[in-house]
Formats: structure tokens, sequence, C-alpha cells
């Protein structure tokens, strides 16, 4: 451990003089906290290095845990946390006390800040119940958006929704009172089929519309300036595909996708696909001057025993991707009787394979993270 870090920070030196040399992109909010600009400004120097190594509710539970203090499945395989730290506001709109997966927020509220005050990146999602008619976010009536809309009958029960996540993102505070960063990836993997929100159910005006909508809002109205907002689409094959429905560049600080290994899929196919999407993502995001991420992934319970050296390495090295978030560890699915995790826990089948995963320069975990002191502008260094 200690040889690594020595590498690792003759490393960072080569990153720090690398980048002073080079442009960085700039955030759509003109006003943003010196911890969110230093947090984009790191994460496109990490991008050039490596990639982090995200998980999605690790900190509340895992497979055969939940709520023990200090416990993560990625921490018990590799004795250290992810670097970056995925939750849910799905819940907040209904005045719930839990999140869509049974997290109380409060419980979130902790998690959040211990992730952060290690140095590690927040990320939250929304699985937004459908505001028209009040079902969950699969419910894929269509023409949702368009009633959302200002002037639209449901556009006032919208703001609703949006004034009680910033009610809860107002309480996300740092040891000195400053406002925490957050990756906001709202409206995630929008050209699907699953959500109320997704391209098959509504045009391409209103998703634009509604989308700079909640920008203005929460940065203008709610004078939110702690969010770096990413666009988010699923499935593509070509630019077009990708930035259909992409709201513009003062709109989007990130560009990403998800996708998910599954049966039936090869892993050489797999790394073909995604290398194919990291091509057309980085093309695009190099004219709009836009970072990247692959904001989910993962192969559920992980068969293959070699699969984060020889598929996710594979896929991410050299890829100018900031991140990758794996998606969660829920543990045995009662009603199916199937286990659904994509991060591997100790004496998993993959778990010394996810160590080799560690090992390498170009992954970068919590400790790591602590060497780029993300939250700080890189001149004062």
């Amino acid at each position: 451990m200690i040889f690594r870090c020595i590498i690792l920070m003759a490393y960072l030196l080569n990153c720090e003089i690398c980048f002073s040399q080079s442009k960085t992109f700039e955030l759509i909010d003109k006003n943003p906290t010196k911890e969110t600009k230093a947090l984009y400004n790191n994460l496109q120097n990490i991008s050039k290095k490596g990639y982090i190594i995200g998980h999605q509710d690790d900190l509340a539970y895992g497979v055969n845990w939940r709520y023990e203090e200090g416990r993560s499945d990625i921490k018990d395989a590799v004795g250290d946390y992810p670097g970056l730290y995925g939750w849910d506001l799905a819940g907040l709109e209904l005045d719930s006390k839990k999140d869509i997966n049974g997290i109380p927020f409060e419980k979130i509220q902790a998690y959040v800040r211990q992730g952060y005050d290690r140095g590690g990146v927040i990320t939250f999602s929304w699985h937004m119940v459908n505001p028209v008619t009040d079902l969950h976010s699969w419910d894929t009536a269509t023409l949702s958006l368009k009633k959302m809309l200002p002037g639209g009958p449901f556009h006032e029960k919208y703001k609703t929704y949006l004034d009680k996540a910033a009610t809860f993102l107002s309480t996300l505070k740092g040891p000195k009172g400053e406002m925490i960063p957050v990756i906001f990836r709202p409206f995630h993997e929008l050209t699907g089929n699953w959500f109320w929100w997704c391209k098959h159910a509504n045009t391409k005006e209103d998703f634009i519309q509604l989308w700079r909508f909640t920008v203005d809002y929460l940065k203008n109205e709610k004078d939110w300036h702690n969010l770096i907002y990413c666009y988010n689409v699923a499935d593509y094959d070509d630019e077009t595909g990708l930035i259909e429905y992409y709201p513009g560049d003062e709109y989007a600080d990130i560009i990403s996708f998800d996708l998910y290994q599954k049966d039936g899929i090869t892993s050489e196919d797999f790394v073909e696909i995604c290398r194919n999407r990291f091509a057309i993502m980085n093309q695009v995001a190099g004219a709009h001057q836009k970072l990247t991420a692959m904001a989910e992934a993962g192969y559920e319970a992980i068969p293959q025993a070699d699969w984060w050296t020889k598929v996710l390495d594979n896929i991410m090295s050299g890829s100018n991707v900031s991140y990758v978030l794996l998606w969660r560890n829920h543990g045995l699915v009662k009603e199916t009787g199937h286990m659904h995790y994509y991060a591997p826990y100790r004496e998993q089948v993959s778990a010394a394979d996810f160590q080799k995963l560690y090992d390498k320069k170009e992954s970068f975990f919590e400790s790591e993270l602590k060497h780029f002191q993300l939250y700080q502008p890189m001149k004062k260094r």
C-alpha cells in the first residue's frame, strides 16, 4: 500500500503539470461554489489518467447485511471504499422518510457527509413518481412531460417536487457549513422505454424544455450552485442517438450513458459495444466541451471470475471517462429467489480479480482521491 502511494504521488505530480497546461471545461453555473468548481476541474484531471470506481447505496447495505456502521461490500473486498457514492432522491416527492430502496433519508444525509469528509464524490439520481398519474417511475403514461411544463396542469405540482428535493439537498453540508457538491442525474436513461420521461413517451421538444426549466429553477429560483448536471442516456448506436434530446451546452455539464452486461451477451461483445459508445460519446463531448461518465454499469452477480480486469478495466482504461458507477448490492430477491448485486463482496467469485483492478494505477478508489484533493483548486496546492 505504501509503495502504491509513492507511485501515485509521482503520478499525480505529472497529472498537475499536464493539467495546468490544458484548457478546462466550464460549469454551466457561472456562480458555482468553490468546492463544486474544484470538483469539476479535478474530475477532468482524473479522466486524463484513469477513472473513479463508484457504487450505488454502498454504505447503507450489502449482500446479507444492512446498516452496519463503517461497512461496505467493496471495503470488505479490497480494504478501501469506492471513490464515488450513488444515492437516489425518490421518495422525497411523496414526503416519505425513506428512499425507493428503503433507506431513511436521515441515514443518507449521514452517509453523504461521511463520503464527502473522506474525499469521495457524491451523485444522485431520481426515480421520481409520475406527477401526472401518481404512479411509480416505470409508469409509462405518454406525454407526461408536456403536462408538467410551465402552463401545464401539473406544472405547479412538479415545482413542489423540486422544492422538496432542494430542501433535502440543503441539509447536505460539509464540516465548515459548505454545501456538498452533488452530481445530479435527473431523467436518466432517457433513450430507453421503461420510465415515464423516456423518449418513447415524450417529444424531444418537451423533454428539452422540461430539462431546461428544471436546471433554471434549481439554479436561479432555488439559488443552488453546488450541482453538476449529468445528461444520461441508455442505448445508442450513433451520434444522433446520443445527442438527439441533448438540452444544449448551457444546460449540461456531463454526458453519460448506462449499460449492463447481461446473460446472452458475451464479454467480448460487451467490450466492443462499450468501446464503440465511448468513441461516439468522447467525440460528442469533445465537440461540446463536456466531461463524460459511465453513470451506471455492471454484471449482475458477476459470474465471470476475471470480469473486472478482462472486461471493465479493458473498457475503462484509456477511455477519458471520469468515473463508472456500479449498481447496488441488494442481495437476495425474495420474490424471485435470485441474487441481485453488482459489486463483489468478500469471498465472491470475482473478489480476487477485483483486488487486481484495485491495484491498477488507472482505477481510483476513495483513499487515493485524498491525494487529488478534489474539493480544492489545483492552483492553491
